[in-house]
Parts: C-alpha cells; structure tokens; sequence
C-alpha cells in the first residue's frame, strides 16, 4: 500500500473574480442594506426622538457605541441620497469572492473606520453615515487586484477611479459637515481589508492537499 497526494479539480479562483458569481444574491443583498438605510431614517423622522445622536461622539465613551449604530443613521435625506449610490454600486462589487468574504470585508471596515473617528473626530460633533463604508469599500475595490494579482479587478479600479475620483476630496480636511476623518479610515480600513483577505487566500492555497490511499 502506498500514498500520493490527491490532484483537485482545478477550479477558478474566486479572489480574483470581477463580478459575484450569484449576481442575483449579491443584488438583494446590496438592496436590503440599502433598504434598511432608508428605513431607519424612515423611522426617525417619524418618531419624536432623534437617532442620529445615537452616532459617533468622539472619545467620550457614551459615544463608543455609536461605532456599530453610526453607518446606517443619516442626517437627513439628503445626506442618505449622496450615500445610496456609492452604497449600492461598492457593496455589489465587493461581493465578488462570495457573501461571506464581503461580511468580513464589511466588518473589518465598520470597526476600524467607526473607531478612526472616535479617537481623533471633532468632540463637538455627532458623526453619522453609510459613507465611510462607502470609501471602505472603494478602497477595498481599488487595490484588491494587486494585492491578488488580477488583471480584471485592476481595470475594474481603474474605471471606478475614473468615475468616482471627485469622491477622493473627502479624505482630506476643510469641508465643513463632512467627516473626513470617516472617509479616510473608511479608505484604510478598506486598503486593510484587501491586504488581510488576500493573505487568507493565499495561505489556503499552501496548505498541503489531503494524501489519497493506492492500492498495490
């Protein structure tokens, strides 16, 4: 009796992929979020109260928590309009490599740029807003081809900059009411989330393959 390694089928690599393979789920999921963005200012317009100072009060920590409800309260419906296509458009895209690569994706932006605004936004503020994860992603889009060596995600980048490169004055300071502190974690946090993702891919890759019996 002897061993030898089992061949797998070669199948493709979901990391470099372009576009999500279930377009259809990845369109839902984009629009649920949405949706319950929409539904949540919904909500506090109706009620007597005011959500949005439920958002990002910096370091003070009765306003950490405002680092998981911040993304999905708006200041109004103009500010939620801005965001929605970003939203939509960024949020598909990023589900290329599957749901379960952009829930990490998500999370890992939700967090750092939710924390990036608690230690150095402005004290006097409540921030609020779907649009550091909007540049999370946008980040997260525009190096994941390098960090994956992928032809298609480049180009993909190149367009989106080409569409959306008036969204990159929001990383830097001097418009008043719009975090920029937000937008450039969100875009960091983004840059963050390609690097860890792609590593965790690679390393899957190295792991020895599963020896096959031959009888003999």
């Amino acid at each position: 009796m002897s061993t030898l390694p089992v061949n797998p089928a070669p199948e493709t690599d979901a990391a470099k992929r372009v576009l999500p393979s279930r377009p259809k789920a990845a369109a839902l999921v984009a629009l649920s979020f949405t949706l319950l963005l929409y539904l949540v200012e919904l909500v506090d317009v109706i009620l007597p109260g005011d959500l949005d100072q439920g958002g990002i009060q910096s370091r003070a920590l009765s306003g950490l928590d405002g680092v998981l409800f911040a993304p999905v309260l708006h200041a109004g419906w103009s500010h939620l309009f801005a965001n929605t296509v970003p939203v939509l458009v960024f949020s598909f895209l990023a589900m290329a490599a599957g749901i379960g690569r952009f829930a990490l994706v998500t999370a890992i932006i939700w967090v750092v740029s939710g924390l990036g605004v608690w230690l150095v936004g402005p004290s006097d503020a409540v921030t609020v807003g779907a649009s550091g994860l909007a540049f999370g992603w946008l980040a997260y889009l525009l190096v994941r081809g390098i960090f994956n060596r992928a032809a298609g995600q480049i180009l993909v980048a190149v367009v989106l900059l080409g569409v959306w490169s008036g969204m990159l004055a929001g990383l830097l300071p001097g418009n008043p009411g719009v975090s920029w502190q937000g937008h450039l974690f969100g875009a960091l946090a983004g840059v963050l989330a390609a690097w860890l993702t792609s590593r965790t891919g690679k390393s899957k890759k190295t792991a020895p393959a599963a020896p096959g019996n031959l009888g003999g």
